[in-house]
């Protein structure tokens, strides 16, 4: 019997079996880590694949590569295969391809063409007020009152059928080899084609036992499950049903994770629904930051004040993040005043440096302020949420890449699997705390450490560091002016939130290199355009950089409807 050994990463697109190459890696790597997971019917389907010749193994592959389970064999040609039919024959004979599928209706008009159709149909058509020469949309519709209870094989809906239609028996069997891979079933198999492009590239991090998505394969049903399940939600199932049929919380903590927002998702659709009760209850069950704000709003929409007060009372005390934070400031005077209760004071928002710019337009209005106020010697850039997130991704990069358990599955991550998870940051503390500490010492440790990482790691996927945002003169520039305290203080809030805190930074940068001693040598500016407002994220940074003395500055644009007059412009 032939074995699959592993192939490299991805295979080089100049080999036609570059696909083949790339699917046998995949069933090595599974084989090897997942070994325990695997069924009796998966082991089989993995040493009888390797077992077949390679026109059939590759056919197998194309289709499974493909959309859908349904394929005609007249469109099933590939130069490398060679005759379709012959490499079909042993996938026949294992059963994981059926030459005779019931077809039901919409299968058949997704599989023929109008002209033969109208051949297949012909009867039924002729029985009806149609004309032979209708569209195939309007044929579709008017056939379907008729026709939708049968479901037989292409033969018995055209006995002259001039294809074969058959039906892959395997997928989901690979999908389930594929989800172990990845540890998600949202990456396919262009992951490899585009890596071998160039088009992708990614840090190779060091794999062990632990280094796997799942350690049981109950945990691969709860995903599977849950995947389903969404699908079933998708299609128009109620959230009520759906709910009725979730799994109970996983003992693994990144699944447990994914069940939360397939909660908030059916609290969504229960909200949609107008079950606001039920919405509620699977908001509380979510128990995330969204999902926590989301519940006190319907609540409070509903007229549930008393409760809204409690639940939101109990969320203060628990030290809630800036978001959270933020909800409740705003929420809890208005229930107050409803329940008759004494004021509640809001807390003061920190005051920040206010422009307001009067420019020729309308244009890109981040373009606009930037042109005007840039000179040559304080460039302005546009740099919204990709400056100071990927400052703290080349200095971090170490810790951000840690070949933690439950981190890194294989080698196409774009950033570790439990980057947006509670304990992100405290597994990784003292990695984080070393990174950071680069940034109190009195040299240029940290300059040299990011632009190190610039120049070793450029170009490879990381879900902070876009690389063509942070070009080297931008980079240069930015270490130049950017104190490392003020950069430490930047990088602490992100960590204290990585998912929120990653967005709502300013749009621009001005750089003063030549500013003199004890001077700002930058400022931020968020630009705001006729009828745009703050964004609540945007709001919390920008109290931020107010409340530790960061220069920054929210300048707000109304477009010239002619040239102005002298002295109409006000300038920052």
């Amino acid at each position: 019997m032939n074995s699959i050994a592993p192939a490299s990463t991805a295979a080089s697109l100049d080999d036609p079996f570059y696909y083949l190459a790339n699917f046998r890696f995949v069933l090595a790597w599974v084989e090897k880590r997942h070994h325990d997971l695997l069924a009796v019917e998966e082991r089989h389907f993995i040493e009888r694949f390797a077992a077949l010749s390679r026109a059939s193994q590759a056919l197998l592959v194309r289709m499974v590569m493909r959309k859908g389970e349904l394929f005609r064999l007249d469109k099933l040609v590939y130069a490398e295969i060679g005759d379709s039919a012959t490499a079909m024959a042993p996938l026949k004979a294992l059963g994981w391809v059926d030459d005779a599928p019931e077809l039901t209706l919409d299968e058949l008009f997704d599989q023929l063409r109008l002209s033969e159709l109208r051949q297949a149909l012909a009867d039924e058509i002729r029985q009806t007020p149609l004309k032979p020469s209708s569209a195939k949309a309007l044929l579709r519709e008017k056939l379907t009152a008729r026709l939708s209870h049968l479901q037989q094989p292409l033969a018995r809906w055209w006995p002259e059928a001039t294809t074969v239609v058959v039906r892959l028996q395997v997928m989901a069997l690979c999908d389930r080899l594929r989800l172990m891979f990845f540890g998600n079933l949202r990456q396919d198999w262009a992951e490899f084609v585009l890596t071998e492009l160039g088009l992708q590239r990614f840090e190779r991090v060091a794999f062990n036992a632990a280094s796997r998505a799942f350690q049981s394969r109950a945990e691969v049903d709860v995903y599977l499950h849950l995947h389903w399940l969404r699908q079933r939600l998708d299609e128009g199932e109620s959230p009520a049903s759906v709910y009725a049929e979730l799994p109970p919380r996983a003992d693994n903590a990144w699944l447990d994770a994914r069940r939360a927002r397939f909660l908030f998702q059916l609290g969504q659709g229960a909200e949609r629904a107008g079950e606001a009760r039920l919405a509620v209850t699977l908001y509380a069950e979510a128990d995330t930051t969204e999902a926590r704000v989301r519940r006190l709003r319907v609540l409070e929409r509903e007229g549930h004040h008393r409760e809204a007060l409690d639940v939101a009372q109990r969320a203060l005390a628990g030290g809630p993040g800036e978001h959270e934070a933020q909800a409740l400031e705003r929420l809890m005077p208005r229930l107050a005043k409803r329940l008759g209760l004494a004021p509640v004071a809001r807390a003061q928002a920190p005051a920040f440096e206010r422009w307001e710019l009067t420019l020729p337009g309308p244009q890109p209005v981040e373009a606009a302020v930037a042109a005007h106020v840039a000179t040559p010697h304080a460039p302005v850039y546009y740099v919204e949420n990709t400056l100071i997130t990927g400052l703290f991704g080349l200095l971090c990069w170490s810790a951000i890449f840690a070949p933690l358990p439950g981190a890194f599955f294989h080698p196409f991550h774009h950033g570790p699997a439990d980057l947006y998870r509670d304990d992100f940051v405290s597994r990784r503390r003292e990695a984080f705390d070393a990174c950071l500490a680069l940034l109190d010492g009195p040299g240029d440790d940290y300059r040299q450490r990011i632009r190190a990482t610039w120049t070793e790691k450029w170009g490879l996927a990381s879900p902070f560091v876009h690389w063509a945002a942070l070009p080297e003169t931008l980079l240069d520039q930015a270490l130049v002016c950017l104190p490392a305290a003020h950069l430490r203080l930047l990088f602490t809030r992100l960590l204290s939130d990585l998912k929120t805190n990653r967005a709502g930074l300013p749009d621009l940068i001005q750089l003063f290199p030549q500013a003199a001693p004890g001077a700002p040598r930058y400022r931020m500016i968020e630009v705001k355009g006729p009828g745009d407002r703050l964004q609540d994220n945007q709001r919390r940074w920008l109290g931020f950089f107010a409340r530790h003395a960061l220069p920054v500055a929210v300048c707000h644009v109304r477009w010239q409807r002619e040239a102005p007059s002298e002295g109409e412009e006000l300038t920052p």
